[in-house]
C-alpha cells in the first residue's frame, strides 16, 4: 500500500475529491461496519448534517444517580473483561493510566465491587443529540460465518480483497489537525491522484483487483453483508477456520443498497431488513449485481491472528459480545464504558446495561448513536438484523479526564 502525505498528493485529492472532506456518509450498514453499518439493517439509520462541534461536544456532566437502577440490576462481571481489554489500548494514554492500573488490581471482583471501582474513579456524562435530544438510533451487529477456500473453486467464486498495492492514503490530521480521524484514498494515473475504483469498476469482466485476492467464498450477497459488518469467520472445507477483519475501504462513502431497493419499487420501506434483501436476491440473481453497484464502497480485509476471542474492532483490542459497541468516536473517547438504556430487538423487554466504546462504523454517527455487537453466526445475525431501536446513552470518564477544547 502507498502511503503519500506530501502537501503535493494532498493538493491534488483536494482537488479531484474534496467531497470525501465534507460529505457525510448517509448510509445505514444494512446489507457494517463498525456493525455497523437496517431497514436493511439500519436503513432509516441516516445521519442528519450537523453544524461543526467540538470533540466529545455532546457529552453533559451529570449524576449517577441516574443510572443507578441499572447498574444495580446489571450483572457487571460480565462487562468488566472487556473493560480490561480497552485498557490493554488505554493504559499508555495519561488520562486512563491511573484508572487502568486500578483495574488490573481488582481481582475476579463482585458485581459490588465493580459498581464503586467505577462510582470512584469515573465522573458520569449524558451523551446528547446535536438538536438536545436524548435519545438516538440503537442498531445491531455480528460477525458472520461464511463458507471460502484460498483459492478459487467452482463453489468459490466471490472474492475478498485485500488492500491493493495502488491504494494511496493520506491522513488528513498530519497536515491540518482540526481534520483528526479524515482520510482521503486514490490512486495514480500517471502523475496525476484519481479517486479509487468504485464497486461496480471492481466488478466488472476486467478484473482490475487480479492478484489481490485474500480468500474466496461462495455467496456475492454474504460477502456483501461481511463488508457491512467489517468481520468475519471464513470456513475451509478441510474444518480449518480463519478470521477477517476490516484492513482497508476504497474511499467512497458508503450507499444503502436496502434504500436502493426501495427507490426503485423492489422492496417496501416497513418490510427492509438484512433477512428480506438476502431473500430478494435469492430470486433476483440477475439484478443482485446492479442493485450491489449502488453502494460504491469496497472494504478490504486482513486476516486476523489465530486464538482471538473475538473480532478486532477500532480501537485495536478482541470485542465481546453484548458488551462491545461502535460509537462516533468524534462525541464518546474509544475504550470508554458507557451505559446504555435501550429494548430488545422488535420488543418493549428493556437492555439496559454497562458496555465498552470500542468499535466505530461507516453509518454510526452522532451523540447518540450505537451499533450493539451481538456476536458470531446465525442468532447474532438475526439480532442484529431486527434492531432498530431508540435508546439512551451515559459515558463514564475518568475524574482526570481533559477535554480537548479545555486544553
Amino acid at each position: 500500500m502507498i502511503k503519500n502525505h506530501s502537501f503535493l498528493i494532498f493538493l491534488s485529492l483536494l482537488l479531484i475529491s474534496c467531497d470525501a472532506i465534507n460529505v457525510k456518509e448517509t448510509d445505514c450498514q444494512c446489507e457494517e461496519i463498525q456493525v455497523t453499518k437496517e431497514e436493511s439493517i439500519k436503513c432509516e439509520a441516516f445521519p442528519e448534517e450537523e453544524e461543526e462541534i467540538s470533540q466529545y461536544g455532546l457529552l453533559k456532566k451529570t449524576e449517577w444517580q441516574a443510572v443507578d437502577s441499572i447498574i444495580d440490576r446489571d450483572h457487571l462481571s460480565l462487562a468488566w473483561p472487556a473493560w480490561l481489554q480497552s485498557c490493554n489500548a488505554l493504559v499508555k494514554k495519561q488520562v486512563w493510566t491511573e484508572v487502568c492500573k486500578a483495574s488490573r488490581l481488582l481481582m475476579n471482583p463482585s458485581d459490588s465491587e465493580i459498581k464503586q471501582f467505577f462510582y470512584h474513579h469515573f465522573f458520569l456524562y449524558q451523551a446528547l443529540q446535536n438538536s438536545g435530544k436524548e435519545e438516538g438510533l440503537i442498531t445491531g451487529y455480528y460477525q458472520p460465518l461464511l463458507k471460502g477456500s484460498r483459492k478459487k473453486t467452482g463453489k468459490h467464486q466471490v472474492p475478498l480483497y485485500a488492500p491493493p498495492s495502488d491504494l494511496v492514503i493520506v491522513d488528513l490530521s498530519e497536515i491540518y489537525p482540526d481534520l483528526k480521524y479524515k482520510r482521503l484514498r486514490g490512486r495514480l494515473e500517471g502523475n496525476k491522484l484519481i479517486p479509487y475504483l468504485t464497486r461496480e469498476e471492481i466488478s466488472e469482466n476486467a478484473y482490475p483487483l487480479k492478484g489481490q485476492e485474500l480468500l474466496w467464498v461462495n455467496d456475492p450477497v454474504e460477502a456483501f453483508f461481511l463488508e457491512i459488518q467489517g468481520s468475519g469467520v471464513i470456513a475451509f472445507e478441510d474444518g480449518s477456520r480463519t478470521q477477517v477483519g476490516y484492513a482497508d475501504q476504497n474511499g467512497h462513502p458508503y450507499r444503502s443498497m436496502g434504500r436502493e431497493l426501495i427507490h426503485k419499487g423492489e422492496l417496501s420501506r416497513h418490510k427492509v431488513s438484512m433477512q428480506s434483501i438476502k431473500a430478494w436476491a435469492k430470486k433476483n440473481k440477475a439484478k443482485l449485481q446492479k442493485f450491489m453497484n449502488a453502494n460504491p464502497s469496497v472494504v478490504f480485509f486482513r486476516e486476523l491472528p489465530p486464538g482471538l476471542p473475538g473480532p478486532i474492532g477500532a480501537l485495536g483490542v478482541p470485542i465481546t459480545a453484548e458488551r462491545s459497541v461502535a460509537v462516533d468516536r468524534r462525541f464518546i473517547p474509544l475504550g470508554a464504558p458507557i451505559v446504555l438504556s435501550t429494548t430488545q430487538p422488535y420488543s418493549d423487554k428493556p437492555l439496559e446495561q454497562l458496555m465498552v466504546a470500542q468499535d466505530t462504523g461507516g453509518a454510526i454517527g452522532g451523540g447518540v448513536r450505537v451499533d450493539y455487537y451481538w456476536g458470531q453466526g446465525d442468532y447474532a445475525g438475526k439480532k442484529a438484523g431486527s434492531m432498530k431501536q431508540q435508546g439512551k446513552v451515559w459515558v463514564l470518564l475518568p475524574k482526570t479526564f481533559i477535554f480537548p477544547d479545555s486544553k
